[in-house]
């Protein structure tokens, strides 16, 4: 899942038309305990779930709540949405916030057997998990420890793609639209010097590099 979860070879498991969604938590219990199909590895791993666009923390919350109504606490044992610091401008001042790493996927640390996968699967507004079939793929090692580095972070880091000499668009603040030329960039500060054309002649502009947009 290094940065983006590979949609061209996964694919979401395929509806169960006998499968029902019980409102009463005694009904589905009875549904759980007849739904005995042997199809699951019962396999403790991280799987990943997706989601309705913008239900990801809901989605969360509900099944923490189905893990307590449903005594699943030994089979399904945490429930994140990877979310990371990253630095943006509003009304001219930097801010700090938390975005999701991807959208519309929520983690699940479980094992993964016929029950646990009815519960977590008939959680509202879950459409489906990573994996082939109705056999959910666990995430790699590798890339689980890439996620939680990713969500350790205290601080964002800034990515500057421009270099000296480029031709930028300044895109916010007093000199918004203005185009000007990169002419020295602080790496550790986010913060690029530019020189912009005005009333004929060049004028040196520090601006932070979320105020720019590479021409």
């Amino acid at each position: 899942m290094d940065q983006e979860i590979d949609k061209k070879e996964i694919k979401k498991d395929s509806e169960d038309p006998t499968q029902t969604v019980e409102s009463d938590n005694d009904q589905e219990k009875n549904t759980i305990v007849s739904r005995s199909t042997g199809k699951q590895s019962g396999e403790r791993n991280w799987y990943v779930i997706h989601t309705y666009s913008g239900y990801e923390d809901q989605v969360a919350e509900n099944i923490k709540q189905r893990i307590e109504s449903m005594n699943m606490q030994d089979r399904i044992f945490d429930v994140i949405v990877p979310t990371e610091k990253q630095i943006e401008i509003k009304n001219g001042k930097r801010k700090i916030i938390e975005k999701k790493i991807f959208p519309g996927y929520v983690l699940v640390d479980m094992i993964v057997t016929d029950d646990a996968w009815y519960v977590v699967r008939n959680t509202p507004n879950v459409t489906g998990f990573i994996g082939f079939g109705v056999r959910p793929t666990p995430i790699a090692k590798r890339e689980l420890d890439i996620i939680k580095k990713r969500m350790g972070v205290e601080e964002p880091k800034f990515k500057i793609e421009v270099k000296n000499g480029d031709l930028v668009r300044i895109t916010d603040g007093a000199l918004k639209n203005y185009e000007a030329k990169v002419e020295e960039i602080d790496q550790a500060k986010g913060k690029i010097k530019v020189l912009v054309s005005m009333f004929g002649r060049e004028t040196p502009v520090t601006v932070d590099y979320l105020q720019l947009k590479k021409i």
